[in-house]
């Protein structure tokens, strides 16, 4: 894939993400992976709407800006520790979804109330601790909740969800802003029984050959 189009399809993607108000105003950022290993971030402080391609800043996997005259995400750090920990990671959405926000601001991670906290890739999502936004401390913290995981919770900040592309990184964070809604409705009953870690491991069996040949699905 050319690095024209994927600044588009990480454009695409930070629209979506604002559009869809999993990150409200500027909040939030989207990284992505290209052919010779650099890593392309969303700048910081810019209107998703306003983005051009040539606006996407390119940096080598230690940080360094190779392109680009906009500073980039403030949160650049734990984007470009996520790729180097994860050879299988593509792109990074990180977005402010209000119920995965309210988790973990009461610094709680997603546990297996429902069979589909698996599309994650472990019976639970969980919560890193509490840095300050744009630190080493946060990126050390992210990369170890996100440990055989596909997605986090960051305390007292958002989430974070990775995928193959943009778009399935973006998917991803979805299925986890609907799984923080759900798990928030179902505390407000009582306390939710949770599956035990037997049935999440059957589960993401599953997962493994579930649907269509070469195309991700969920049940």
């Amino acid at each position: 894939m050319s690095d024209l189009v994927l600044r588009k399809e990480i454009i695409a993607a930070a629209n979506a993400m604002s559009q869809s108000c999993l990150s409200p105003g500027k909040s939030g950022n989207v990284s992505a992976r290209n052919a010779a290993g650099h890593i392309l971030i969303t700048p910081t402080g810019v209107p998703y709407a306003d983005l051009k391609p040539q606006d996407i800043v390119a940096l080598d996997i230690n940080g360094a800006q190779l392109a680009g005259s906009l500073l980039p995400s403030s949160e650049w750090h734990f984007h470009l520790a996520v790729y180097r920990a994860r050879s299988d990671v593509g792109a990074v959405v990180h977005t402010h979804s209000l119920h995965a926000t309210a988790l973990a601001c009461a610094n709680r991670e997603i546990p297996a109330f429902h069979y589909m906290v698996a599309v994650a890739g472990g019976g639970s999502i969980r919560c890193a601790p509490y840095a300050t936004f744009g630190t080493e401390a946060l990126a050390e913290y992210a990369v170890a909740a996100l440990a055989g995981r596909k997605a986090c919770l960051l305390a007292n900040h958002g989430q974070i969800a990775l995928g193959e592309t943009p778009a399935k990184a973006l998917a991803m964070a979805r299925e986890v802003e609907t799984l923080a809604s759900q798990y928030v409705a179902a505390l407000q009953i009582g306390a939710p029984v949770l599956l035990d870690d037997a049935e999440m491991r059957r589960v993401l069996e599953k997962f493994k050959t579930y649907g269509q040949p070469g195309k991700a699905a969920a049940p």
